[in-house]
């Protein structure tokens, strides 16, 4: 009888400590998932982003031709995000193009006629729009990223994220204080 006790209580310690490595590991899994999510939003923003550029670097050609150094950058830091296969990669193509398209709105304030034109102050504008969202992307992103980090940092979760290897997600920062702000748009 006392055996049969034993038993029944080593075994209701066993189905509660599962039912708690179970509800530990669905928490951390539903987190992790809208981190992923939050950043697929930052994704289809920089794709939106990367969609506008060729189109405005031909506008550009057209008037600033001989900037061929500074549109170059603008390709290449383009290129580089395009092919980014993970979080890490995108953020520095993002913040290569940041700074490459921060050179290019300074042009147009060398070319009167390319600050004028309809089709670049358009661009100019799709282009805001785009910073802005990817901007609250980013910041979703990363408020899920933190909330996932934290839930896989604390005691008791952190043994469950380590025994199902939840690896801690890197945020969307931007190293260079020259690069923090937004590419100047003037019109």
């Amino acid at each position: 009888m006392l055996g049969l006790i034993s038993l029944l209580v080593v075994g209701g310690i066993v189905v509660i400590a599962a039912l708690f490595v179970i509800a530990v590991y669905n928490g951390l899994t539903r987190k992790k998932i809208a981190a992923e999510t939050a950043w697929s939003d930052v994704d289809v923003q920089l794709k939106r982003r990367y969609d506008l550029i060729p189109n405005l670097v031909n506008t550009v050609k057209g008037y600033a031709s001989h900037e061929k150094e500074t549109l170059e950058r603008v390709i290449a830091a383009r290129q580089k995000g395009v092919d980014a296969r993970n979080p890490h990669e995108a953020i520095e193509a993002n913040n290569m193009l940041t700074q490459a398209l921060g050179r290019l709105f300074a042009l147009s304030e060398a070319y009167p006629d390319l600050k004028a034109n309809q089709n670049f102050m358009q661009l100019q504008e799709e282009l805001t729009g785009t910073e802005n969202k990817i901007g609250f992307s980013r910041q979703h992103y990363n408020r899920s990223a933190s909330q996932y980090n934290k839930a896989a940092a604390v005691f008791p979760a952190n043994l469950i994220a380590g025994m199902f290897n939840f690896k801690e997600m890197e945020f969307f920062e931007v190293a260079d204080q020259a690069q923090r702000d937004a590419p100047k748009v003037a019109f």
